[in-house]
């Protein structure tokens, strides 16, 4: 009985359901949400490998359902499993679409720039640029009157397993992060 209990909870707060008192009158109306929101991801590793990714992102709401925008893309990766502790950087930027399918489920499509820098076989550095088209779904909480919390899995269609150098080491790519209006 307490998983079906947790199980709930976690399927009313997936939906967005919050209880709310019962008041006399009609509430205050909300602002109007700016129609630019920022946002992005950070995320960092520290181990045998360290790595640091930024994607700070700018967009704007064309309608309640669609958003367009662009991001910029920065990786740091040192890895000390090898003699030298080889590092390399990667650079670039991308533009996004999302639809939204409900307020919170939408489905994203991406276009990709990638200046990738990888380590080759005899631990030097090389560069070569990646175009990558992504698509997939994501999911978005509000988490104040301005400021949402998201999840994303895009599928790389333009993954290519057959290059040891290639930027993803899987088609699918999972970012989650924070966006805010203006």
């Amino acid at each position: 009985m307490k998983h079906t209990a947790w199980m709930l909870a976690i399927a009313l707060l997936l939906t967005g359901f919050s209880p709310s008192l019962a008041q006399e009158g009609s509430p205050p109306p909300l602002p109007a949400p700016s129609p630019w929101f920022y946002g992005g991801v950070i995320g960092l590793g520290f181990g045998d490998v360290d790595w640091i990714e930024l994607y700070p992102l700018i967009g704007y709401r064309v309608n309640r359902q669609l958003s367009l925008g662009a991001g910029v893309t920065w990786r740091y990766l040192n890895d000390d499993r090898f003699a030298g502790s080889p590092s390399t950087t990667d650079y670039g930027g991308n533009l996004f679409a999302r639809f939204h399918v409900t307020p919170q489920w939408f489905l994203e499509a991406d276009y990709e720039y990638l200046s990738h820098e990888f380590v080759r076989f005899d631990l030097s550095t090389g560069r070569d640029s990646f175009s990558t088209v992504l698509g997939g779904f994501g999911y978005s909480q509000p988490v104040g009157s301005r400021a949402s919390l998201f999840i994303l899995a895009l599928y790389d269609f333009t993954h290519d397993d057959n290059d040891p150098f290639y930027p993803y080491a899987d088609p699918w790519i999972v970012r989650a992060g924070l966006t805010a209006g203006f």
